[in-house]
């Protein structure tokens, strides 16, 4: 069967497009080569994640970039592209299969399509359905992969490293953060109201993380194990761990002083932060497997944390961290370290 080129492209390829923002570029470039009057293009996939509901991506055919925006859960469900497109021309909207979380493409068009083109484009639809299918699946695995995972080793996982002592050596500043007399706190707290409090902490932690592009590698009980990987100098990665420092700080002195205006205690936390090598990549048995970190480096970190509560200070850094940035920081002598062989040069924060 002779097909139109973009639907050719739909039927032998476009299943193998690597993500969907290089399958709405693609499939909105060669609909456009194709005589079809379009001003933009818009996908969008539902998703399974504790927050994002929907991701919608936005083709630009004067520029051919494409965006991402998000729909969250709980808020409006209007299909975030339409009001995009809408501002772009006339809107042609199809939703592409039988389910209610069907994917939905969309276009606008420089002018109003005619019934020709608008049947063009509701054909381009039909049969991008299979390879959106596949996409959906694919881009529904990355999501869940990203909220148990993180981002970096989600991709990893989704690559192929599924070997048992599969990994990599990297250099990262490393962050151990935990919060203080929690066993005390739950023996005398209601399991709803400790389960609350440590969502809360945690949101602080790693919204902090993920804001200065780190990535949280692991939940242990009340602790948080966060990576900052130095792609170039470590100093920038070193800095990017005290920028998070700073704003959990922040934000855990916020939610102190809501906790408190409840007749709540506040919650005292620990923060430790490292620089060095260390191995990430799978460990554990052969049919149950970890994407974790360890090494030296990694016991070091929580060693230091350790630290805290003796030492009075909610942040203690290592001397590896305080030789690589040029944040003033307070010396505090060096202190002995168990399981470590050499005593570790402990520095804090000036308001600390």
């Amino acid at each position: 069967m002779d097909l139109p080129a973009p639907l050719a492209w739909l039927v032998d390829e476009a299943g193998a497009s690597s993500g969907p923002e290089l399958f709405l570029a693609e499939l909105g470039g060669r609909l456009l080569a194709d005589g079809l009057p379009l001003a933009g293009a818009a996908l969008t996939l539902a998703v399974p994640h504790p927050i994002i509901a929907r991701r919608t991506w936005l083709w630009r055919a004067e520029t051919g970039v494409v965006i991402e925006a998000l729909g969250f859960a709980g808020g409006p469900h209007d299909q975030a592209g339409h009001g995009w497109l809408a501002a772009l021309g006339p809107v042609l909207e199809e939703t592409v299969g039988p389910a209610p979380e069907s994917p939905m493409l969309g276009f606008a068009g420089c002018r109003a399509f005619d019934p020709v083109e608008a049947y063009r484009l509701r054909q381009a639809s039909r049969f991008a359905a299979a390879p959106l299918a596949a996409l959906a699946a694919r881009a529904a695995l990355a999501t869940l992969l990203e909220a148990y995972l993180g981002r970096r080793s989600a991709a990893q996982v989704q690559a192929g490293a599924l070997c048992r002592g599969a990994g990599e050596t990297i250099r990262a500043a490393l962050l151990c953060a935990d919060l203080r007399d929690f066993t005390a706190l739950s023996e005398a707290t209601e399991p709803s109201v400790m389960i609350a409090a440590l969502d809360a902490w945690f949101d602080r932690v790693t919204g902090a993380v993920h804001a200065f592009g780190g990535e949280v590698l692991k939940f242990m009980g009340d602790g948080v194990l966060a990576i900052f990987p130095a792609a170039g100098a470590p100093g920038e990665a070193c800095d990017a761990a005290l920028r998070a420092v700073a704003a959990a700080r922040a934000g855990m002195a916020h939610l102190d002083a809501t906790r408190q205006a409840q007749g709540l205690p506040s919650l005292p936390f620990g923060i430790a932060l490292h620089f060095g090598e260390m191995l990430w990549g799978n460990i554990g048995a052969a049919d149950r497997l970890d994407f974790t970190a360890i090494g030296p480096a990694v016991n070091l970190v929580s060693r230091l944390e350790g630290l805290c509560k003796p030492l009075g200070h909610s942040v203690l850094i290592s001397g590896a961290v305080a030789k690589e940035t040029v944040t003033d920081l307070i010396p505090l002598g060096e202190h002995p370290l168990r399981g470590i062989a050499d005593p570790c040069a402990v520095f804090t924060l000036p308001e600390d």
